[in-house]
């Protein structure tokens, strides 16, 4: 007799536990409303990076090579004139091609050779990029090809975006809340989405007949950081 009472309180309690655990993954959900809040903050930029180069032709690549580096050397030495402690200079493009012509009859032919040479400048400051520009198109530059501004320190920015994306997060889930006669709890979760940040490009062209309209005009613009976050709130019946 003990041991069949021994075998029933065995096979029980594991049904019991099945039971509760049964219980619990079919407990009615809490009452929530999901909404998302979005925000943008525009701020004055502080560094560039800028793309100058020299193109240069001529009847063979030894004389295009040669003519490109005298323009480069005098291009150089213009930038390092201008640029100040803690600036950068790096070389981001080089390459000497053939220059082809088509006849309509035959096969292309070489009649020459392009060497093009570009250097990336990225600045501290913004105040000496249309200087830059006009001291280095005036001694052989002919290729500003790529500007932007961007901030040196994007994390403060990131993180007004941020509180202001949540603030509007709240204020909608207020707002649903209102409208369907119901009242926010609490809330249970803020989902932080993709954050963004958007730099200026400016495209430019810059070549020898630009020469003589100095200084340039340069207008930067705002840089745009944007955040989102998802906003879940638990609500009940007013």
């Amino acid at each position: 007799m003990r041991t069949i009472i021994v075998a029933a309180v065995l096979l029980f309690f594991p049904a019991l536990a099945h039971a509760q655990q049964f219980q619990l993954d079919v407990s009615p959900r809490v009452p929530s409303i999901t909404v998302s809040g979005e925000a943008v903050v525009s701020v004055e930029p502080d560094q560039a990076e800028i793309d100058i180069g020299v193109v240069a032709e001529a009847k063979t690549a030894a004389q295009a090579a040669k003519d490109n580096a005298a323009k480069l050397g005098a291009v150089i030495a213009e930038v390092k004139k201008i640029i100040k402690p803690g600036d950068q200079t790096k070389t981001v493009g080089y390459s000497v091609t053939p220059t082809y012509r088509y006849p309509k009859d035959g096969k292309p032919e070489i009649v020459g050779y392009t060497a093009t040479n570009v250097v990336q400048i990225k600045m501290a400051g913004i105040q000496d990029v249309g200087p830059l520009i006009d001291a280095t198109t005036a001694v052989g530059a002919n290729r500003v090809q790529r500007l932007v501004f961007t901030l040196k320190d994007q994390d403060a920015a990131q993180r007004d975006a941020l509180r202001n994306a949540t603030v509007r997060a709240k204020q909608k889930a207020e707002d649903v809340g209102k409208a369907l006669g119901v009242k926010i709890v609490r809330v249970m979760s803020v989902t932080e989405n993709e954050r963004s940040v958007q730099p200026i490009m400016r495209s430019m062209r810059a070549g020898a007949d630009t020469l003589g309209q100095a200084p340039t005009p340069i207008e930067s613009g705002s840089v745009e950081i944007r955040s989102s976050v998802t906003l879940v709130a638990e609500v009940t019946a007013q």
